[in-house]
Formats: structure tokens, sequence, C-alpha cells
């Protein structure tokens, strides 16, 4: 059985920083890519950044300075560095796991940024 796990989220003024970690288990980590998506009420999944098995990394519509993925695959985790957070930041951070024919979802991790 497949899982995946995040923690990291919170409360977090803006300006502040949050470290997201997805713990996968059940699969061969090596063998999917990984990503985050952020889901804020009412929309639709957003892509945030993505790593290949190899740490090949591709990011969606957040300014690329401001975020960083990373996997450790000894450990089955991706990470998500976040930093200068901004309130429209706000959302569940949803992890997932893929490779060709399937894909696997998280339950998220709640960010909320204040002003």
């Amino acid at each position: 059985q497949v899982q995946l796990v995040e923690s990291g989220g919170g409360l977090v003024q803006a300006g502040g920083s949050l470290r997201l970690s997805c713990a996968a288990s059940g699969l061969t980590f090596v063998n999917y890519e990984m990503a985050w998506f952020r889901q804020a009420p009412g929309n639709v999944r957003d892509l945030v950044a993505g790593i290949s098995y190899d740490g090949d990394t591709y990011y969606g519509r957040f300014e690329k300075g401001r975020i960083s993925i990373s996997r450790d695959n000894n450990k089955n985790t991706v990470y998500l560095q976040m930093d200068s957070l901004e309130p429209e930041n706000t959302g569940v951070y949803v992890c997932s796991a893929s490779r060709p024919g399937s894909r696997y979802w998280g339950q998220g991790t709640q960010v909320t940024v204040f002003a």
C-alpha cells in the first residue's frame, strides 16, 4: 500500500520560511518522479515544483528563486524549501509520486501565511 505523508506545514508570517517533507512508503521511491502541488480553497491544484528520480528539477508559477525542491532517495523523502512566503502562497500542499501509468497523492499539509 502506497503512502505519502506530508509534514512541515503551519502558520507563518509573510516573509518567513517553511520546509515541507513528504515521506513515501510502499513503492520503489527511486522509480518515481516526485512533485508538490498547492491547492487553495475552491481552486484546482497548481504545480509548485517537481523532481525526477535523478534530481532534475522544474518549477511552476512560483518564483523559482523562492523555492527549492530536493529528494533523499535513501530516506524515501522529498522536500520543499519555501522562503519569502506571501499570503497568496496559502493553501494545502500536496505531495505526488508518479511514473507512466500511475500517480499517487498524499493528504496534504496546510500552509497559512499571514500579513
